[in-house]
């Protein structure tokens, strides 16, 4: 036996099973219905009002038919495309090149707000501005029908006045507080176990481990290790040569050719220099006068 829905879910109704799509106040943008039905496997269940869901892509389809064999659509409708900004105020261009102007009616939303955002891009058209700085990408807003946007900005503001928001926030405030300290808890032993340095040199090593966990680990610092991209571990690593790179060496005083892998050349070479800095404390041997570590932990903010 197989079923055709006109969305991804489908729910037990009393008078037969009803399909339906969960974006059915959308609609397709151009107004047309997909043409390709698919048949979908069904697996009978009992006949209580329990939703069945049925993961056949995001259909775009506004509406349902009841019986057995409802129509099943495959039409999918694909996340809005990154634009790039345009050569004017009111302009974006596409991944492909061309220009476009701005929709009459439309405004750009500024980043800044997560929530506000999500909303209007659940709720309808809109155009994705994002601008490529080295290899990161940079939000520049949004666009989209501006009687949307206030709709949304009032409807928002109005929820977020509410006691039982801030009850909300107050309580999401203090688990990301508990989330944060625990990581930095496990960096800062993650650190302390990639220094492996020797017995002689146990409060040196948390003097270190200190000081780089300290630097690196805040939210919003941008540093490696708020990464979740590589193992807890390799973060530490990362962090630690990062973090000596500055305070040991000369490089940020450095003039590196602008000439491409040049700047990474030099990283390894001086990431080189601090593996080997390092394997001096993993050893019995006493710590050598005038040991850039040594300074660089005891000089300035940088002591614990």
């Amino acid at each position: 036996m197989g079923i055709r829905v006109v969305g991804v879910s489908v729910v037990w109704s009393g008078l037969g099973w009803r399909a339906y799509s969960p974006r059915s106040r959308l609609g397709l943008p151009d107004g047309r219905w997909p043409a390709a039905p698919r048949l979908l496997p069904f697996a009978p269940i009992s006949k209580r009002r329990a939703p069945l869901f049925f993961l056949a892509g995001r259909c775009g389809c506004s509406r349902y038919v009841v019986g057995p064999r409802a129509e099943v659509t495959t039409h999918s409708l694909m996340p809005a495309p990154i634009h790039l900004p345009g050569p004017t105020a009111t302009s974006v261009r596409t991944p492909d090149g061309r220009v476009l102007q701005v929709p009459a009616g439309w405004i750009l939303l500024p980043p800044g707000d997560p929530g506000l955002t999500r909303r209007v891009k659940t709720a309808g058209d809109h155009w994705v501005v994002q601008e490529p700085r080295g290899r990161k990408m940079f939000s520049r807003g949004v666009w989209a029908p501006q009687a949307t946007i206030d709709r949304i900005r009032t409807e928002l503001a109005a929820e977020r006045s509410t006691e039982q928001f801030a009850k909300r926030q107050a309580s999401a405030v203090k688990w990301r507080e508990k989330v944060q300290a625990e990581y930095v808890g496990d960096f800062h032993a993650a650190v302390k176990d990639y220094l492996r340095f020797h017995d002689r040199h146990t409060a040196f090593a948390e003097q270190l481990a200190t000081a780089v966990t300290t630097h690196a680990t805040p939210v919003g610092s941008g540093t490696v290790a708020r990464t979740e991209r590589i193992p807890i571990e390799r973060r530490a690593e990362a962090a630690v040569i990062a973090w000596m790179r500055h305070q040991t060496t000369a490089y940020d005083s450095m003039k590196i050719a602008r000439v491409k892998g040049k700047r990474r050349e030099v990283r390894r070479m001086l990431a080189r220099r601090s593996q080997e800095l390092l394997h001096r404390y993993r050893v019995d041997e006493p710590v050598a006068v005038g040991c850039p570590l040594a300074g660089a932990l005891v000089s300035g903010e940088l002591a614990p």
